[in-house]
């Protein structure tokens, strides 16, 4: 059982979290809110995202699993202007997904959980370094880099207490530094890893601008991002692995 009605800009910014990493899905319809967690196909990117029953303006669900195309229901819930609500209501016969907008109705077909690849366990990573960063300075860090390279150093200088991007082009470098009077705050430890531009900037997608950023940082360790979504009743978690570099 599962009938939900939300408003269709935490519905887009509950796709979009997970549609940067993966086309379909696995949605836990839990009684207190909805999971999913998500890995991309090369095992590189995976994300955890949890939003509770309280983001929705009613919500009503047993514990089941619905599989998704993450691009259909996208373009469906684009069809919403921002302050609409979308309603949402799965039919267990069928095992179709009922979705209605302002008089317009859509049936959605749903795909075997089964079918959709198994869902990563969480790495539990004890990461010496943390930065609280705005999701504007993230966005300008990764959009420097991209200018230069295809992959971006993150790291954390504990003895001169900032957290850098550092990208190395063939030609051209880029370098930034923030320390903690840039930050929103700042745990220093050791910490530098490299990582895949791409997969940085497919989620920094997703990353609001105005949002508090956590990221957890170690020495060649993943990358843990973690923002808040739909005025904080829900959470969403990447974590990206690093490319080791050869010496």
């Amino acid at each position: 059982m599962f009938k939900a009605i939300v408003s269709a800009e935490t519905l887009k910014t509950t796709l979009d979290s997970v549609s940067v990493l993966v086309d379909e899905c696995k949605i836990h319809l839990n009684d207190d809110g909805l999971e999913i967690r998500a890995v991309d196909p090369a095992n590189v990117g995976m994300v955890d995202l949890r939003l509770s029953a309280s983001a929705f303006e009613s919500y009503e669900a047993d514990g089941g699993i619905i599989g998704v195309n993450l691009s259909r229901l996208e373009d469906i819930a684009g069809m919403a202007d921002s302050g609409q609500l979308v309603e949402l209501e799965l039919d267990e016969e069928t095992r179709k997904l009922h979705i209605q907008i302002d008089g317009l109705e859509y049936t959605l077909a749903l795909i075997d959980p089964d079918s959709i690849r198994k869902e990563p366990d969480i790495p539990d990573l004890d990461l010496p370094a943390e930065v609280k960063i705005e999701g504007k300075d993230i966005n300008r860090a990764v959009k420097a880099a991209d200018m230069v390279s295809d992959h971006i150093a993150l790291g954390v200088d504990s003895d001169a207490g900032q957290f850098y991007v550092d990208a190395e082009g063939d030609t051209d470098d880029v370098h930034l530094e923030l320390d903690k009077s840039d930050l929103i705050d700042l745990q220093t430890g050791e910490a530098h890893s490299l990582f895949s531009l791409d997969y940085l900037k497919d989620m920094n997608k997703a990353i609001p601008k105005d949002a508090e950023v956590t990221l957890e940082l170690g020495e060649e360790f993943p990358v843990k991002l973690s923002f808040d979504i739909a005025e904080g009743q829900g959470t969403v978690l990447f974590v990206l692995a690093p490319r080791i570099q050869s010496d």
